[in-house]
């Protein structure tokens, strides 16, 4: 590990924010250079290295653009900043974590998790919901509770109290996120909804009712003793509301101010509407305009529904990208941190990275960060989502009879020839590429429950057998945060005018729904993960007693005895378990990095987390393909002999295989008993020099099979002593 002192930082072949910086971009023109410099190197890792899933949000701040076209009376959702607006006709919506819609899938995540429910008894609806405006608003009525609170504190303090400034540098920061709203009317909008509908049902004890008129009183006792309700003198009620709501109502005049101090154009109904939701007084507006409203409520309620849509579905690609990064991150759950996993984002397509002007970009900068005896910036891993799966077998159809799904052009997936592409070059740069296929209900734990692997064989067939094959891993199934067939969510019912005031309407027509579609995250970001996690020792030592500190996890076999069972992913059990007959396939083809849903114990304890079951990479061997293991360690001893050699000098090559106990090999050799240990029981390693061609062909032995590493002999002028 002093030598090495990460073996696990990962490259991810994605494009997330178009208006950022990208890989090509900084790396720019590469005629006649063979390495970039150091600065340059660190310029990169400053604007596209992240280490935890929050400085990703940060670097990247993945963004959705918006603006209103007048003449179909619709917003239009774009991933890219449209050209040729006017900037301030454009919205930049951040889908950070306080976007509704990736909180809702943050939370469906951890509850699933925490249930271990598979697919079909989880309860999608009770989470979904959370982007309706009812939930919104709730989201708000919290913020608000802490403004109120803060403010009270506030308040009481003397004016130059430390405590004071710094209560006031929050209150700045909970304003600063209120009132960033202000301007974007579709934000505004639940808002709207929930306050029309809190007016009109006011009369309501419970929303199935008609509403009626309100007229708030006072309870008193009339001369002869009866019990009456008479209408409050408008007057008194105003000195309460001053006397015991005064913060309130300073709060409401700051948030008057501040929205029309902020605001471009401001309304007088929208600042009313802010004034309300932020800060409402206990006096209320008797006089409402009741068919107004309910038109207003329910034209709200109908562009909010549809312009709802329209986001999620253009959002949803970039939502799955952010849900992948952070399926990485997440699977490192370790207490002691120590050699965290690191993620550099090329913020680019694959296929604009592999056209042939900037291919040697990409070489040049993997030949400065892999090819060095400095460790620090070394690329072991990449990540390719997406990659296309055409699946043939659909009838055409020249008459639609009934309404089937709509035809929506297909998001831009990675092709098989862009990969190959990619293959060819990161191969002489030892990089493992995990890939996954494009995310959809053909790629899930169901589909492969039903239908098996042979289409996922099918598809790689052009990558098996060539050069780099041992550097490719299909990554398979993907895991499904939200079954298409339960992706609906219940915006709200319209409201229909009654004789006695106003009510939501019962018939089922007039229950608002989106449909999600579906929400998937690509097998390859955890597979990454969870192999890039197990290369920490530390994480290694929370499942494993027997884990030195000195060596990486290059050699742990995650396919070998319970290793799978205790280094589990962090994702819940999606279905039941695949059935007898497509896991003796999937035994007899020991193909791809594999995970499964099945039911397992460990100890006594159920394991309610979906596990890894083949961790294979696409070189064939005698019994299927190649165990993702064996070509990490070679790549890391190759790596620590370069090193050790001085670039593979012909005397300390002899060295380091001797069997003095200072060499390398016998070092490897005394520490065996380790899970990650270099060398196990029955593994070896043996070397032969072809002094002819100045190659010296190392042989490793893992458990009976052998791979050969090639490397070639710098010649010394000393003579060589054995």
């Amino acid at each position: 590990m002093d030598i090495i002192n990460q073996t696990n930082r990962t490259m991810l072949f994605e494009e997330i924010n178009p208006e950022k910086l990208d890989l090509i971009t900084i790396v720019g023109d590469v005629k006649g250079i063979d390495s970039l410099s150091d600065d340059k190197i660190k310029e990169i890792n400053s604007q596209l290295l992240v280490r935890s899933f929050d400085e990703f949000l940060d670097k990247f701040s993945p963004t959705v653009y918006s603006f209103f076209n007048a003449a179909n009376q619709k917003v239009v959702y774009m991933l890219k900043k449209p050209e040729g607006i006017a900037e301030e006709a454009i919205s930049e919506i951040r889908i950070d974590q306080h976007n509704d819609f990736l909180k809702m899938l943050f939370t469906l995540i951890d509850t699933k998790r925490s249930q271990g429910m598979t697919n079909v008894d989880f309860r999608f609806e009770h989470l979904l919901d959370m982007i309706s405006p009812k939930k919104v608003m709730d989201d708000i009525r919290q913020v608000r509770k802490e403004i109120h609170y803060m403010y009270g504190q506030y308040e009481k303090l003397d004016d130059e109290d430390p405590k004071k400034l710094d209560m006031g540098d929050k209150l700045n920061a909970m304003f600063e996120e209120a009132s960033a709203n202000y301007n974007n009317v579709m934000a505004m909008l639940p808002l709207a909804i929930e306050d029309i509908k809190t007016r009109l049902l006011l009369g309501s004890s419970n929303e199935e009712q008609d509403a009626e008129a309100v007229q708030i009183g006072m309870l008193t006792i009339g001369e002869s003793g009866e019990l009456k309700i008479i209408e409050a003198p408008k007057g008194e009620s105003t000195e309460l509301v001053l006397l015991d709501e005064s913060s309130s109502n300073d709060l409401a005049q700051v948030f008057e101010e501040d929205y029309n101090s902020i605001t471009e154009s401001p309304s007088g109904y929208v600042k009313d509407l802010v004034v309300r939701t932020f800060s409402p007084l206990p006096a209320v507006s008797t006089d409402i305009d009741l068919e107004t409203e309910v038109q207003n409520y329910n034209t709200y309620l109908e562009f909010y529904k549809t312009a709802k849509d329209d986001f999620v579905k253009t959002v949803k690609p970039l939502v799955e990208k952010i849900l992948g990064v952070k399926m990485f991150f997440d699977q490192y759950a370790v207490k002691n941190k120590g050699m965290a996993p690191s993620l550099l984002v090329t913020n680019t397509k694959l296929d604009m990275i592999v056209k042939s002007a900037n291919i040697p970009r990409l070489e040049t900068y993997l030949n400065t960060v892999n090819s060095k005896n400095d460790f620090s910036d070394t690329i072991w891993f990449g990540i390719v989502p997406s990659v296309e799966l055409e699946t043939a077998g659909k009838v055409k159809v020249t008459r639609e009879r009934f309404k089937g799904n709509e035809k929506i052009a297909k998001q831009d997936g990675n092709t098989m020839e862009s990969l190959s592409m990619l293959m060819q070059v990161v191969k002489d740069f030892k990089v493992q590429i995990f890939f996954s296929f494009e995310s959809g209900e053909e790629t899930t734990f169901n589909n492969m429950a039903t239908a098996g692997i042979d289409k996922y064989i099918d598809k790689c067939a052009p990558l098996i057998r060539k050069e780099y094959s041992e550097y490719a891993i299909p990554c398979i199934p993907n895991f499904t945060v939200i079954p298409k067939e339960k992706s609906g969510v219940v915006i709200d019912s319209r409201m229909v005018q009654t004789e006695n005031g106003a009510q939501l309407s019962k018939e089922k027509e007039d229950i608002l729904k989106l449909w999600i579609e579906g929400v998937y995250v690509g097998a390859s970001y955890v597979a990454a993960g969870i192999v890039a996690a197990y290369q920490c020792p530390e994480y290694l030592k929370e499942s494993f007693k027997n884990t030195s500190k000195e060596f990486p996890g290059v050699r742990f076999d995650i396919e070998a005895g319970e290793n799978s069972l205790r280094a589990v992913t962090t994702m819940a059990k999606e279905i039941t378990g695949f059935t007898n007959t497509i896991k003796d396939s999937i035994n007899r083809k020991n193909f791809g990095f594999i995970f499964s849903s099945e039911n397992a114990q460990l100890q006594g304890k159920d394991i309610r987390r979906i596990t890894v079951y083949k961790a294979r990479s696409l070189a064939a061997s005698e019994d299927g393909f190649d165990s993702i293991y064996k070509t990490l360690v070679s790549t890391y001893i190759e790596r620590i002999l370069r090193f050790q050699t001085a670039d593979f000098k012909h005397e300390n090559i002899i060295k380091f295989f001797s069997n003095n106990p200072s060499s390398q090999k016998s070092m490897w050799l005394a520490k065996r008993g380790f899970i990650n240990s270099i060398i196990h029981d029955g593994d070896d390693m043996n070397y032969v020099i072809d002094e002819k061609n100045n190659l010296c062909h190392i042989d490793l032995i893992y458990n009976g099979n052998v791979k050969n590493l090639e490397v070639m002999i710098t010649k010394g002028t000393s003579p060589v002593k054995v």
